[in-house]
């Protein structure tokens, strides 16, 4: 590709003065902030305390506040005692079983057939999608409502906040330490390009590959830290379908439903399911490790586990 003539090219040079002095400002900004922040750092124990007490704090106020949004999103109301009985003496019995207060029950309407276990500022929420009460039956709504108090039990969500939050933390703590380069990189890359007259041609330059190398690094590790937290949600998953098996004694009703969910989510792909069954399975090794649920097959592989162990212990007589 042909250089521009001399004179259209003044005008590129002068952009790429600009990009440059701009770029080398933010490198030194942030060198000094790195520097400074090196220099005043308390012994890595203190560090590493307030690091993540902060990320921690955050993590909570971020749980909390966004459960609430998320409640008022779903234009759920409460279901009252009065016109499901059988609903709120089936939670009572089973917030017993599991030494919870009973959490307050509402109706939605999904796109799918849904339940989710929130914990905002207050008292324990279980949403429910009126759809189960036509889909499931007696046993299996039992095993879906346990499940959910079993999430409600853990506090798997404000758990898989926080670690999220403090990974984050991290991350973010990683990438302040490189800006100093990622800035001089892009600066230098962007800069030299457009002073010779090409501007789309910064990532072949030496400080462009440097930068997408850079870039490549962060991503593997965010995506890493990534994977981690996903892995952690699933176990929590295979946890809640022990524990409300546990509970109920009936983990096939809880695979029945699993089953019936799937199927009944297939047709729409609308509101993602929270804390029920896993995303529709793809034969992706990548979207399995960044699926939140493990896949249906798995969990009902292990439901019918425990159901035969459950079978074994029956003594002959």
């Amino acid at each position: 590709m042909a250089s521009p003539p001399r004179r259209s090219r003044l005008p590129m040079v002068a952009v790429g003065v600009v990009v440059l002095a701009f770029y080398l400002s933010l490198s030194a900004l942030s060198a000094f902030a790195v520097v400074t922040l090196w220099r005043l750092r308390p012994d890595p124990l203190t560090a590493a305390v307030v690091g993540v007490g902060v990320a921690v704090v955050l993590g909570y106020l971020s749980f909390r506040f966004g459960t609430v949004r998320l409640l008022s999103r779903l234009d759920a109301r409460d279901m009252s005692p009065a016109e499901s009985p059988s609903v709120h003496r089936l939670r009572d019995r089973l917030a017993e079983r599991m030494d919870l207060d009973p959490p307050t029950l509402k109706l939605a309407r999904f796109s799918a057939p849904n339940a989710l276990a929130l914990d905002p500022m207050g008292r324990d929420v279980v949403v429910l999608d009126a759809a189960l009460f036509r889909l499931l039956d007696a046993d299996e709504f039992e095993a879906l409502l346990a499940h959910e108090l079993a999430h409600l039990e853990r506090k798997d969500g404000l758990v898989q906040s926080l670690v999220a939050s403090v990974l984050q933390t991290v991350v973010g703590v990683g990438y302040l330490f490189v800006s100093p380069v990622t800035f001089l990189t892009t600066g230098v890359a962007l800069g030299s390009a457009w002073m010779r007259g090409r501007p789309g041609s910064w990532p072949e330059t030496l400080a462009g590959r440097v930068r997408l190398r850079l870039d490549e690094f962060v991503g593997l590790f965010g995506f890493g830290l990534t994977v981690f937290v996903r892995s952690q949600s699933r176990k929590r998953e295979f946890a809640a379908d022990a524990r409300a098996a546990e509970v109920t004694g009936k983990p096939m009703a809880l695979a029945s439903a699993l089953r019936k969910l799937e199927r009944a989510a297939r047709p729409e792909f609308g509101l993602s399911p929270l804390w029920v069954y896993g995303e529709v399975e793809v034969e992706d090794p990548v979207s399995d490790l960044l699926s939140t649920h493990p896949s249906t097959d798995e969990r009902v592989e292990r439901l019918a586990a425990m159901a035969d162990e459950s079978m074994t212990r029956i003594e002959v007589r």
